[in-house]
């Protein structure tokens, strides 16, 4: 008989089997926290207590749609727009610590799994060419690119540029360090997003935001 997919009750139950008497998880020093890259020092480094299941997950902002951002009017521009057109807006993440970082998200109400197929298609040149302006910056040395979805329904995904030469910031931990390091003036992210709305313009059309 062919095996289904595992509950959440079985996976949980095999965590909770793994913590000690106090629910917590062991850190798997030769793992992650023994990469050179983990910013974290393990001597006192220890894991919340594993917390109970959930009995359901929450409701995200704007998981009706009628709630969503989305539905009132567009959002005038603050100095954060880079490039938008009847599709698709990209924006600044202010107050950040890294170069960059730029949110991407669609007009219209979704997620990624409900994404239809049109837009689909046109989400993986957009992507490319976001992910080629971050890294030609002086002051990138790679780009990376999330999707959490955790808090909000609609989707929106995340373009992070990690500071060149910083060898420290590099893969996952990058946005452990970001917390921590000094928030960049607004004026420097705008500077550091005019060649992304450029780009964007020259590839897709549409138009750059009003960049200080």
């Amino acid at each position: 008989m062919t095996q289904g997919p595992e509950s959440i009750e079985d996976y949980y139950a095999r965590v909770r089997a793994a913590t000690d008497g106090e629910g917590r998880l062991p850190v798997v020093a030769e793992d992650m926290a023994g990469w050179d890259i983990f910013p974290f020092e393990i001597d006192s480094l220890r894991i919340k207590p594993l917390q109970p299941l959930a009995d359901a997950e929450p409701a995200r902002r704007g998981e009706d749609p009628a709630d969503c951002h989305c539905t009132g009017p567009e959002r005038a521009d603050d100095g954060t727009l880079v490039w938008s057109n009847d599709r698709w807006r990209l924006s600044i993440v202010a107050g950040t610590g890294l170069p960059i970082t730029v949110l991407l998200g669609p007009k219209q109400h979704m997620d990624l799994p409900t994404m239809p197929p049109d837009w689909a298609a046109e989400l993986g040149p957009l992507c490319v060419t976001i992910s080629a302006a971050i890294e030609a910056l002086p002051s990138v040395g790679r780009g990376q690119l999330a999707k959490y979805g955790d808090g909000g329904a609609h989707l929106h995904l995340w373009f992070f540029g990690r500071p060149a030469r910083m060898l420290q910031l590099r893969g996952s931990p990058l946005l452990d360090w970001e917390e921590n390091l000094p928030k960049l003036p607004l004026e420097v992210l705008q500077a550091n997003a005019r060649p992304i709305g450029a780009a964007l313009v020259e590839a897709f059309g549409g138009s750059v935001g009003a960049l200080a």
